[in-house]
This record gives C-alpha cells, sequence and structure tokens, in this order.
C-alpha cells in the first residue's frame, strides 16, 4: 500500500475524506507526525501528541455500508498483530467491544470508521491512533502507552506503520476470502470479558449481561435475566473497573 507522511494536520481522517472528494481512491495510507483535531468515536476529541501514531487509511468498498463498518474488528486485529510483534507478549492485548484495543487492561489504540459514496464509488476510511510514547490523562477509561507497558524507548511512529500496513493488509484479504465469521472467530478469540458480565450502556438504558458472543453483525449479544439482547452501539463498561464511557 502506499503511504504519505504529513507533518501537522487537523486530522489524518479528514485528510483522507478531502482525499476522497478530489477523486483519490486508495487505498492510501496518511500519518501525521501531530494533529490538531484528533477524533475519536462519538465525536470525542483524541489526543494526538507527536511520539504516538496517528494514521488512516483510505480505501475503496463494495456499496454496503453495514459490511464496510466490520473492518472496525478487521482493524482491531491488525493493531493487536503489531502490538504483539512490538510488546512480545500477547497475552498483555486484549480487544474491547466495539473498536477498542487494551494492554495491560489499559486502552492504548483507538479507531475512526468514516464512508462516503462519490462518482467512482463508496470510501471507507479507517483511522488509528495508537499511545506509542504518551497516553491521555484524567480519561475516564484507563489510557497506557506502550513505552509505559514496556518500559523501552517508544517505538518510532513510521516504524509502527510499517508493521501496521502489513498486517492490516493480511487481515483485509482475510475478510475478503472468508468473510467475517473468519474475523469473528479471531476477535473473540482475544476478547476482553468474553463469558462474564458486562454493562452496555445506551442512551436510555444500562444493559447488564453476560457477554456471550458476537452476532453476525458485529453486534454484541448479552444474556440477560430476560433473555438475550443485541446491542449494536454502547459503551461498556466492566463492573468494579474504571467507567469506558471516555476517550
Amino acid at each position: 500500500m502506499n503511504s504519505e507522511t504529513l507533518d501537522t494536520i487537523d486530522s489524518t481522517s479528514l485528510e483522507a475524506a478531502r482525499r476522497a472528494a478530489n477523486g483519490e481512491r486508495g487505498p492510501l495510507w496518511l500519518r501525521a507526525v501531530r494533529q490538531t483535531a484528533g477524533r475519536g468515536r462519538s465525536g470525542r476529541d483524541w489526543d494526538s501528541p507527536e511520539g504516538n501514531l496517528h494514521a488512516t487509511l483510505l480505501m475503496p468498498v463494495a456499496d454496503d455500508p453495514a459490511r464496510s463498518a466490520l473492518h472496525s474488528f478487521v482493524a482491531c486485529l491488525a493493531v493487536a498483530d503489531t502490538l504483539d510483534f512490538m510488546s512480545g507478549a500477547p497475552a498483555r492485548i486484549a480487544l474491547k467491544w466495539p473498536n477498542d484495543v487494551l494492554l495491560d487492561g489499559c486502552k492504548v489504540a483507538g479507531f475512526l470508521l468514516e464512508s462516503g459514496l462519490t462518482n467512482t464509488g463508496r470510501w471507507l476510511s479507517i483511522g488509528i491512533g495508537i499511545n506509542l510514547a504518551h497516553a491521555p490523562a484524567e480519561t475516564r477509561w484507563p489510557a497506557i502507552s506502550v513505552a509505559g507497558a514496556t518500559g523501552l524507548a517508544a517505538p518510532a511512529s513510521g516504524a509502527t506503520l510499517d508493521i501496521l500496513a502489513p498486517a492490516m493488509q493480511a487481515r483485509i484479504e482475510q475478510f475478503t476470502a472468508g468473510g467475517f465469521p473468519s474475523i469473528r472467530t479471531d476477535w473473540l478469540a482475544r476478547a476482553a470479558r468474553l463469558g462474564e458480565i458486562v454493562e452496555a450502556r445506551l442512551p436510555t438504558e444500562t444493559v447488564r449481561g453476560r457477554f456471550e458472543t458476537l452476532d453476525d453483525d458485529g453486534a454484541m449479544l448479552l444474556q440477560t435475566g430476560t433473555g438475550t439482547r443485541r446491542i449494536h452501539a454502547a459503551d461498556v463498561h466492566f463492573p468494579g473497573e474504571a467507567d469506558a464511557s471516555g476517550h
């Protein structure tokens, strides 16, 4: 895949959208040394200091937004593969539904997926932030950096992308060849709190239940006292631990 490094920019995801509007199809990686307006899921700010990885993959996709959204699980696995390689300790990495990567139980990476349709077809951008050198303070969910977790010098963001890009390509090829069932199996093998009680916080209610599995559309299935609930979008909280609704 082609890649381009930008010095300072508002957001690699915003830049990907601008490129797509101007006819860029990709696949193209955009990496920023520093972002001034990084964004996370649900419109939240994303701290973007120099030393962390701020990158977005712009790629063409079929005209199926629901299938495109499943690339969040693809990206989670690619980042987990990358962190496995860098940390040398796969057991320390877990995936938190819907699209966070945890290192030692703390958030180390997050994602932002956006898509659009132009006269050349539908595009998808996969924004990825990895805390390599710095972790944001005072977040609702505890955050950690790779350097803080390993006690070693932070990996360079460019070198990290050199590992992430082929890992992502491999996971995209897996998704293309085997569909979501293959990705789902691998994601569940690394799922945080699978088989345990979690809370899914929706705008109007909190659903508490046992995290059973993922449905074939990526929804979280919770076994509650009144049956199985399908959760499509929510902030997930692990009872007894920090609030999971923030950065």
